[in-house]
């Protein structure tokens, strides 16, 4: 089977589809509020199902990382006003470190591809 690679640079690709699979990178924002970073997030994740050939409606699970969990009801703010309430993923949330300082969120989803049945 092929595997596509979306969005590649020297270290990673934002986006590998393979198996009727989509797995993208962790995504971060640039904004200075966990509001603003996960607005963008979640924009790109969007963008790059897309790109893949699907939609926050095939998500199976996600990942997101907070630098502080005193965010986690913003965060969540946000989440819950984009998630395709009839069909959310598996998710998980943490505490961490994230490579930047200036970074409050990170968020990696795993997704299928368009239709195909479960």
């Amino acid at each position: 089977m092929t595997i596509k690679r979306i969005e590649t640079g020297p270290r990673m690709a934002q986006a590998v589809v393979s198996h009727g699979h989509i797995f993208l990178a962790g995504q971060i924002g640039t904004g200075t509020t966990t509001r603003e970073q996960t607005e963008e997030i979640l924009n790109k994740i969007d963008q790059l199902l897309q790109q893949a050939g699907s939609n926050r409606s095939h998500l199976l699970s996600a990942n997101i990382w907070l630098t502080d969990m005193s965010d986690f009801s913003e965060m969540n703010e946000v989440w819950d006003a984009w998630i395709d309430v009839d069909h959310p993923p598996a998710r998980a949330c943490v505490q961490s470190r994230l490579a930047l300082s200036e970074l409050k969120v990170e968020i990696a989803v795993v997704a299928q591809i368009g239709d195909k049945g479960a």
